[in-house]
């Protein structure tokens, strides 16, 4: 099958099986925001850079815009319209820690998976796994302080 030729794919976004017809060029971005209509990963430098693209794929945040649609085929994807309240969604908006709000979808999966999979990380770690996402607007202290309000390291 090459570039342009469109073929049907099964795909399990947030708990749900879906079924969309895809080009195997087709990044997970884009079958993500152009088939599902899940618009919260946003195409930003769309090489990998900004992360403002993250979702988890088998919870692990993965930049979307990386990753070809047919490579998550068998792959639980969730993305941030899938979180549904997690600890991290509130604590951004209680640190502010966005501003204009482009990279926030991005920055929260992230932390929401630092936060399933390393609760007790240290200020280095979250230092760490915050250098994969960029923000423009915002400094990181604020979104620093809504990681460690929900691992419980103040």
């Amino acid at each position: 099958m090459n570039g342009f030729v469109k073929g049907e794919i099964e795909l399990l976004v947030n708990g749900k099986r879906r079924r969309v017809r895809v080009r195997s060029a087709d990044t997970l971005l884009r079958v993500l925001r152009e088939q599902l209509g899940l618009t919260g990963a946003k195409a930003g430098c769309e090489n990998g850079d900004c992360g403002a693209c993250t979702v988890l794929v088998d919870s692990r945040p993965i930049k979307s815009c990386l990753m070809l649609g047919v490579e998550a085929v068998g792959c639980s994807i969730r993305t941030v319209e899938g979180l549904r309240d997690a600890p991290i969604q509130k604590a951004f908006a209680e640190n502010f820690a966005f501003q204009c709000g482009y990279c926030t979808p991005g920055f929260i999966m992230l932390c929401h998976a630092l936060s399933e999979s390393r609760p007790q990380a240290s200020e280095e770690v979250v230092v760490e796994w915050l250098q994969s996402n960029l923000c423009r607007c915002t400094s990181y202290q604020e979104i620093r302080a809504a990681v460690r309000s929900v691992i419980g390291e103040s």
